[in-house]
């Protein structure tokens, strides 16, 4: 079994709101590498875990972390279609969902799989490698210039989206833009470096946004969380981390739209964010903001 690297962020925050459905059915909708996974089986012990990803590769990694589990069901496919995912299985109503949007250090420490910047890899960023064929190539060297702009200001939220586009399209006249590190460069090129952020890449805010265009990780979301009320039995809950401020906003704008409904109450007035202990311990979770919304026992 290869080296497992990735740290679950909020986990005690996340055990704690889920410790209620002892002997129960949960659903962690967006497994990856299974570490969540493995922490509500030990610790909050459901009746049956139901282990979700679109992504095939990730998800044997989950298989044989759990493989000593022996109420686990994993099921490959997109959360977006989560309600028909666990209805083809025969589960008509579950008592929690988890749902971690974070990208997986598996992903990012994969090369091949074209999310980093740091290391040379393919432009793919696909999440789902069987079922898709659309790539970052493709958004890189065929989008028109404006609609990549729209992309970058709209998904990386770059306020250099404008000269970032241009310099893309300037590049790949002379040849396609190939590979993660190209991107990186051009897209480092386009912005003054006196304004490149002090903590993050350059290229950090673009990646993100053609990665979300590549995978329609907001419609999968917007679709996800209804998908999920949908299969949820009454006075179960969704619990949702989310990494950047587009999540964040689709979540707290939909459990509020349920709340104004009469459907059931957000947990979490703000959202919850790492300890000081945590960042110290995993810096990738800086980001990280935990909403929770429980539906109405009526």
């Amino acid at each position: 079994m290869d080296r497992i690297v990735h740290t679950p962020v909020l986990l005690e925050e996340v055990i704690s709101f889920l410790l209620p459905y002892q002997d129960e059915t949960v659903v962690d909708a967006t497994v990856g590498e299974g570490g969540h996974s493995e922490a509500i089986l030990s610790r909050v012990k459901p009746s049956l875990l139901v282990a979700v990803d679109r992504d095939m590769e990730i998800l044997q990694k989950a298989r044989e972390r759990l493989s000593g589990f022996p109420s686990v069901k994993f099921i490959y496919g997109n959360f977006s279609e989560l309600s028909r995912l666990l209805k083809k299985e025969g589960i008509d109503e579950v008592s929690a969902v988890l749902m971690d949007l974070g990208i997986s250090s598996f992903h990012l420490e994969t090369p091949e799989r074209g999310f980093s910047f740091l290391s040379e890899g393919p432009l793919d960023m696909r999440l789902d490698r069987v079922g898709e064929k659309f790539t970052a190539y493709e958004v890189v060297n065929s989008f028109s210039e404006k609609r990549l702009c729209e992309l970058i200001r709209e998904f990386g939220e770059e306020r250099w989206a404008k000269r970032i586009a241009r310099a893309i399209v300037q590049r790949r006249k002379e040849a396609k833009i190939k590979s993660t590190k190209e991107l990186a460069e051009v897209v480092a090129s386009a912005i003054p470096k006196r304004y490149w952020p002090k903590r993050l890449h350059p290229a950090t805010r673009t990646f993100q946004a053609i990665r979300i265009a590549v995978n329609y990780e907001l419609d999968s979301l917007k679709s996800g969380l209804k998908s999920a009320f949908e299969v949820l039995k009454p006075g179960g809950r969704i619990v949702v981390i989310s990494f950047h401020s587009l999540e964040d906003r689709i979540v707290k704008h939909t459990f509020r739209s349920f709340e104004k409904k009469g459907l059931g109450r957000v947990l979490t007035k703000k959202p919850v964010l790492p300890s000081d202990q945590e960042l110290k311990s995993n810096p990738r979770a800086r980001s990280a903001k935990m909403r929770v919304f429980e539906k109405d026992e009526g």
